[in-house]
């Protein structure tokens, strides 16, 4: 049996994983490595043949661990996706959300004189998703799936998104058993609306993300704590806005369900609040379907109180004739908006417009790749380039950490020792410092600890 990191190595995006068992290949998460500039590029080659791969197992959906599987299938590969049912959902949300982003990008330079298209070609099209959606195989949380005669696949629920899942394979390699998990991306407790990570079983190795290695989330104040702090000095003291950069599909419908506690409690007077997001629109769906799957909270709420996504002053934004109405909207407000890092999305054009307004405050709900905008204003640049056009930060730049996706150091630690003491910890899916610092804590636990380079190969 053979283990191959081809992606998340040394760095956060792109996971992609291959185990090997005998001759059978399967390959954990295809996301997309968008850490450089020129990421459509660079992620239009794999380094294996795409044909040559058996199963694809998908963790969750979010584009670092999904976002390159149209292009596996555009390359050869013709064979089952593994995923929980809001996994499919949501990645459908996504990857057609992929495709308008490089449609959007490769349009945006001057045409050449015959008239083609300037910009980067697009790494797949709308085909191509519906090739992917196809291939799709729904599996629920927590039943044993039997993959082949030798291996079996159980998905364990880690929070994080709706539909997010550790997998844990179980292996007959040549007449001995042998268990490997990997993690995919874990949660946190009490997080809004999704449920905690449930324990992993022991294991004889382990394939952990590292995100938060080394940090720890606050812990002087709560969530409701935070926002009514962030909207009291943005829209009350000052009559001014507040513009919430959150990814479409899992930290808007989380914020929303927070607001709504905080208004229908009355902390705070009524104000108007935008989601100018079609993606989150669709990603609200998909959680009223898959309703059976919010945490016990939400539940409880909805039976009380009603819709958890619904409430007076809260208006979805649909066209962009109503997010340009949004822009001319001059009374305090908040406006939550995609992308969660500022590439690409609605937010661009409520950036374009307030980044230069005295009264304007920008507050990050979650972590910025480096190279991102997001994480360039985050940095403290004074000036950034938006659609093509360099502007002065004037803006207030906020960020809590209390929404973040990601369980902490701490989160961390405590999800690996669950599996026991396996023989191979490998930490992915981290910057150097955060692999690093949880290295070194696995180590004083006599954990054996890997954080392996992009192409090693370990025999397990």
């Amino acid at each position: 049996m053979k283990l191959t990191f081809w992606g998340a190595a040394q760095q956060v995006t792109g996971s992609m994983h291959l185990l090997e068992v005998g001759h059978y290949k399967i390959l954990i998460d295809c996301g997309l490595d968008y850490e450089k500039e020129t990421y459509q590029e660079e992620n239009q080659f794999f380094p294996f043949d795409p044909a040559s791969i058996n199963l694809v197992i998908l963790t969750h959906a979010h584009i670092d661990h999904s976002g390159n599987l149209p292009t596996l299938v555009r390359s050869g590969f013709d064979g089952q996706v593994l995923c929980t049912p809001p996994t499919a959902d949501l990645t459908s949300i996504l990857l057609f959300d992929s495709v308008e982003l490089f449609l959007r990008k490769q349009s945006r330079k001057p045409r050449t004189k015959r008239g083609h298209f300037n910009g980067p070609k697009p790494l797949y099209l709308h085909k191509h998703v519906m090739d992917t959606i196809d291939r799709f195989v729904t599996i629920a949380f927590n039943k044993p799936f039997k993959i082949t005669g030798d291996i079996s696949l159980t998905f364990v629920p880690v929070g994080h998104l709706l539909g997010a899942a550790a997998a844990v394979l179980t292996i007959n390699d040549q007449g001995t058993e042998k268990k490997i998990a990997f993690t995919g991306d874990i949660g946190r407790q009490n997080y809004p609306v999704l449920v905690n990570p449930e324990p992993l079983p022991p294991v004889d190795y382990l394939v952990s993300e590292a995100t938060y290695g080394g940090r720890y989330h606050s812990k002087n104040e709560t969530l409701e704590e935070r926002l009514v702090k962030e909207i009291t000095e943005a829209c009350i003291k000052t009559p001014g806005r507040l513009i919430i950069p959150a990814f479409s599909i899992g930290r808007t419908q989380s914020l929303v369900f927070a607001l709504n506690q905080i208004f229908t409690k009355k902390l705070l007077p009524p104000i108007q609040i935008f989601v100018d997001s079609p993606m989150a629109i669709q990603a609200t769906e998909v959680y009223r379907k898959h309703h059976n799957l919010v945490n016990q909270e939400a539940k409880d709420f909805y039976q009380t109180m009603g819709d958890e996504f619904e409430f007076e002053h809260l208006a979805y934004v649909q066209t962009m004739k109503e997010s340009k109405d949004v822009s001319n909207y001059f009374d305090p407000c908040i406006i939550i908006s995609s992308a969660g890092m500022l590439e690409g999305g609605r937010i661009q054009d409520h950036l374009y417009y307030n980044i230069q307004n005295y009264y304007c405050t920008i507050l990050f709900i979650g972590y910025c790749a480096k190279g991102t905008l997001g994480y360039k204003l985050l940095s403290g640049a004074p000036i950034v380039r938006i659609k093509d056009r360099e502007l002065m930060v004037y803006a207030t730049i906020r960020q809590t950490d209390l929404l973040s996706g990601h369980g902490d150091h701490d989160d961390l630690i405590k999800t690996i020792k669950q599996t026991g003491q396996p023989k191979q910890v490998f930490l992915v899916h981290g910057e150097d410092k955060s692999l690093q610092s949880l290295s070194a804590a696995l180590q004083q636990e006599n954990y054996k600890v890997s954080t392996p380079e992009r192409g090693e190969s370990f025999e397990l």
